[in-house]
């Protein structure tokens, strides 16, 4: 389990992603919310979650991304998460965050479906 958590902003095109390095969990709610609103300061209106394979993802960060994921469909945000093992493909589709947004592959084939 990873300490640290990083989240950079990469543009490409109309698609900001969100490249989400490190663990989730409830301690990673500043990191979150900070990374977000510069999408917004950005007027991002698609965003990638890229999240590493590896990453622990625990309830309390399962909370967070179903958080903002929720304030992206009050923002009329297109929402898409990528990377993410198959382990946490299951649970998300179980705790209903697909249907917030569509879990891809890789980065390239969540670009290419969104138009990026």
């Amino acid at each position: 389990m990873q300490a640290n958590n990083e989240i950079n902003l990469e543009q490409h095109g109309d698609v900001i992603i969100l490249d989400v390095r490190g663990d989730i969990t409830s301690l990673s709610e500043i990191f979150l919310k900070e990374a977000y609103q510069k999408a917004l300061d950005q007027e991002a209106q698609k965003i990638i979650f890229k999240i590493e394979k590896d990453a622990y993802i625990n309830s309390g960060g399962i909370s967070l991304i179903i958080q903002t994921l929720y304030r992206m469909q009050e923002n009329k945000q297109i929402a898409a998460i990528a990377g993410i093992s198959e382990h946490f493909k299951k649970i998300f589709s179980m705790v209903g965050i697909t249907r917030f947004a569509k879990i891809y592959d890789t980065v390239d084939i969540a670009l290419q479906a969104l138009g990026g």
